[in-house]
């Protein structure tokens, strides 16, 4: 049959991808239910199904601290919750916003009375719903501050830093704040430091296949089946360089000169380490990649003070991974080692 510009051919259904769900529409619920019955003794629910508090973290004169965004990221950003570090996370659907309700019963739930501080990636819809629970929380006589995380390097250039997305950094920069709250610190103070980390830590990510969401089971975005691209976002935005997938080293290097330029940091000084899996890339591919980090850091003279490697900001089923560094400094270090206990790890003093 020839063929010419009025002939339309069929278009090829994508392939649905497997995923160990019930329906769809009830995965987060299902999630958040499992969640909380694996870890009872340091996660409840607040007065909202999507609302989840440390049953240790709220006492009295403490600021609290709560994170929140969408679901899909696990561990960030119930994972974080718990004694010394989050007091509360909003949690919304796959990849979306949060609603203002559960973000407001979190901060009803965590206000102790010297005020709350909301914290979550930088994202329009976020910005949007957080903002509108905190102007509900301000009419209950509850103070609430916001800083955004801005941590992903590849999301806008370095003068316009504000517009950044926050990814995997989060963990640097929750831990952060949430030791500042821990320690009794002032809402000023422990605003004052959660902007100091977010200020001096940097990811860079690399993307190698897609995610598929729950309700779809259909990719979010292509990559060919030899490509890489270098600086996507957690739910598929764009990244910054698309081309062949190249060896573990030229792939660390390519983020680590990105990530090393944008700090700036002089000899000697030191570093917390995070190389993080987006979803399926498995533990042996995200220590090879740990070894080279190491080997640029030494070669860069500075000093790496703490290094965690695994599953903390994930995209689903993504594979790929990314790098952060958070350039320390005398304050930031002892946020950095001071104890918590959460769903998902610890530090112990």
């Amino acid at each position: 049959m020839a063929l010419n510009d009025a002939t339309t051919l069929p278009k090829e259904t994508p392939m649905k991808t497997k995923k160990i769900i019930n329906r769809g529409e009830d995965a987060v619920d299902e999630m958040l239910d499992g969640i909380l019955l694996a870890h009872g003794a340091i996660l409840a629910r607040a007065d909202h199904p999507r609302a989840i508090v440390a049953r240790h973290g709220p006492r009295e004169g403490k600021v609290g601290l709560m994170i929140g965004g969408g679901s899909g990221h696990e561990p960030t950003f119930v994972g974080f919750v718990g004694k010394g570090l989050a007091d509360a996370a909003a949690i919304g659907n796959v990849f979306a916003s949060p609603p203002p309700d559960p973000a407001l019963a979190c901060a009803t739930a965590i206000d102790r009375g010297a005020g709350v501080l909301f914290m979550y990636g930088n994202y329009a819809g976020d910005v949007m719903n957080f903002d509108m629970a905190a102007e509900m929380a301000a009419m209950d006589d509850i103070e609430v501050r916001t800083v955004l995380t801005t941590d992903d390097i590849a999301s806008a250039p370095r003068d316009e830093a504000a517009k950044r997305r926050g990814v995997a950094g989060n963990f640097f920069i929750f831990k952060a704040a949430g030791a500042a709250c821990d320690r009794m610190l002032s809402l000023d103070e422990v605003e004052r430091l959660a902007r100091h980390a977010n200020a001096r830590t940097y990811t860079m990510g690399v993307a190698l296949a897609p995610c598929s969401l729950p309700h779809t089971r259909v990719p979010n975005f292509e990559l060919g089946p030899d490509e890489m691209e270098i600086g996507m976002g957690i739910h598929g935005e764009p990244g910054i360089e698309r081309g062949p997938l190249q060896s573990a080293d030229q792939i660390t290097d390519a983020m680590m000169d990105r990530i090393l330029d944008e700090m700036q940091a002089a000899p000697g000084d030191r570093v917390a380490v995070l190389v993080n899996s987006l979803g399926s890339t498995p533990l042996m591919e995200l220590y090879i990649m740990n070894r080279r980090v190491q080997a640029r850091l030494s070669g860069a003279g500075l000093e790496t003070h703490a290094t965690w490697v695994g599953n903390y900001c994930t995209s689903l089923e993504m594979a790929g991974a990314s790098i952060t560094l958070m350039h320390l400094d005398d304050e930031l270090t002892p946020l950095i080692d001071h104890p918590c206990e959460c769903a998902m790890f610890r530090v112990v003093a």
